[in-house]
């Protein structure tokens, strides 16, 4: 049988107060994923609370994968999804201008961080995959397929890794990226002519040939470059910090 669990937060709602007292609850049990835990009408008893909202805050476990139902068993502690929860938050148009420019900000440092787990952990095979969607992205050109080539290329340089929360943020953050392109065409565009006629573009083919190569230092230089469009756009509305 449970003891009394701890509910004494008066300034949080009940269903925050159920959720927090259950998590400790589980922490000092040492459960583990695969660990049963009490029924309903046990837990309730021993919160003080109405099932209804135990049920709510037990709902908000499920959403996450925190816990499961399995026939025969009841509930069952399991191992959530880091990010699962984060995906469905992640909507740019309630965000802030500021969040928006933090997630991208966080992206480029991402890409330029995860260099050297790309060198260490690339295959012949990744190489070759790679250059498919690379030729892929020159037959399709500019047009509305464009943005899946991009996808493309950068979810595989992330699956690289061999990270899966590194390949799974970058599926969570595609709706910014997906935004600030759609939003700030206006921007990019001159700046992305200007860059080419310049030379300074870097393009998928050119980080292409630096992996090829092997060249590490190059190609750490290279992603910066590649993404110079979104650091510019950061430096022009980046408010000072204080």
């Amino acid at each position: 049988m449970l003891g009394t669990l701890k509910i004494n937060k008066p300034h949080t709602t009940l269903v925050d107060q159920v959720e927090e007292s259950l998590i400790e609850y589980f922490k000092e049990q040492g459960l583990r994923p695969g660990s049963s835990i009490p029924p309903e009408a046990e837990l309730a008893n021993a919160l003080g609370v109405a099932r209804t909202v135990l049920r709510e805050a037990l709902s908000r476990f499920k959403m996450t994968g925190m816990i499961e139902s399995r026939t025969k068993r009841g509930m069952i502690l399991a191992e959530p999804s880091i990010l699962g929860g984060m995906k469905r938050c992640v909507n740019p148009l309630l965000m802030n201008k500021d969040t928006v420019l933090d997630i991208l900000e966080f992206r480029i440092a991402l890409e330029i961080g995860i260099s050297g787990y790309i060198f260490a952990n690339i295959t012949p095979e990744d190489i070759r995959e790679l250059e498919q969607i690379v030729e892929m992205g020159e037959i399709i050109g500019v047009n509305r397929y464009t943005p899946m080539s991009e996808v493309h290329f950068h979810a595989k340089l992330y699956e690289i890794t061999g990270n899966d929360i590194i390949s799974e943020f970058q599926k969570v953050i595609h709706p910014v990226m997906d935004f600030v392109k759609d939003n700030f065409r206006d921007f990019f565009e001159p700046i992305e002519k200007e860059l080419a006629e310049s030379g300074e573009l870097v393009t998928h083919k050119h980080l292409l040939e630096y992996i090829q190569r092997g060249d590490e230092t190059g190609y750490r230089k290279a992603i910066a470059d590649h993404l110079k469009l979104y650091t510019i756009y950061l430096n022009k509305n980046r408010k000072p910090r204080k």
